[in-house]
């Protein structure tokens, strides 16, 4: 992990305190982790001409440091290539086989097309949880349980710095009753959690330096 020093945590805490999207990007994580029950369970999708790679990639690590196997996400593609890695071939197919164990997470970048919003409808109709992560678009927004929208023109954070936002805060374990957090993932092992952590994966984002 990166070495964040306390002016940039209390730069950034600044910059982002007055806006209220901590919150934000906070409440959308817990309903992604509440609703993402069982391994396999979470679907990502986007449209056809963008993919929700970094969203997917952000879940993959989030779900691997936080020991949480149901934020392992799967991407489903369009139109996959013949001879894909496993991992990159899962189809639409895999969007009729949803059911109420679901939940299929959408990353718009831009205004959801006819076909778009014809599949969400239909997970959602299956009984699958749907949530939104967009530009502000109102009719996907009309289909997703949940949604968090990032306007080009007044979010404070990029759209991609935003899907960083929302896997960080997804992987942070819950506070148990005591007050203390819950210990998640192996047991030789504490998952980072935390403010520093968190924000430093968000300046990895922001600022593309790698973490270590």
């Amino acid at each position: 992990m990166m070495d964040v020093n306390a002016d940039e945590v209390e730069s950034l805490r600044a910059l982002l305190a007055p806006t209220g999207w901590l919150e934000r990007t906070a409440l959308f994580a817990g309903a992604l982790r509440r609703s993402a029950r069982t391994p396999h369970g979470l679907l990502i999708f986007g449209s056809a001409i963008y993919e929700p790679w970094h969203m997917t990639a952000h879940l993959e690590d989030e779900s691997r440091l936080a020991g949480l196997p149901e934020l392992r996400p799967t991407l489903v593609r369009w139109a996959p290539p013949p001879g894909a890695p496993a991992h990159l071939s899962v189809g639409l197919q895999r969007l009729r086989e949803a059911d109420r164990n679901h939940t299929l997470l959408v990353v718009s970048a831009g205004m959801a097309q006819a076909d778009l919003l014809e599949r969400v409808d239909d997970v959602r109709r299956l009984g699958a949880t749907v949530l939104a992560l967009d530009r502000g678009d109102p009719e996907l927004e009309g289909l997703a349980h949940e949604s968090l929208a990032v306007p080009e023109a007044t979010a404070p954070v990029s759209f991609d710095a935003a899907q960083h936002l929302v896997s960080a805060a997804a992987g942070r374990p819950p506070v148990s009753g005591s007050g203390r957090r819950a210990r998640r993932g192996p047991p030789d092992r504490e998952p980072p959690t935390g403010f520093r952590p968190w924000l430093a994966r968000l300046l990895d984002s922001v600022t593309g330096t790698p973490a270590e």
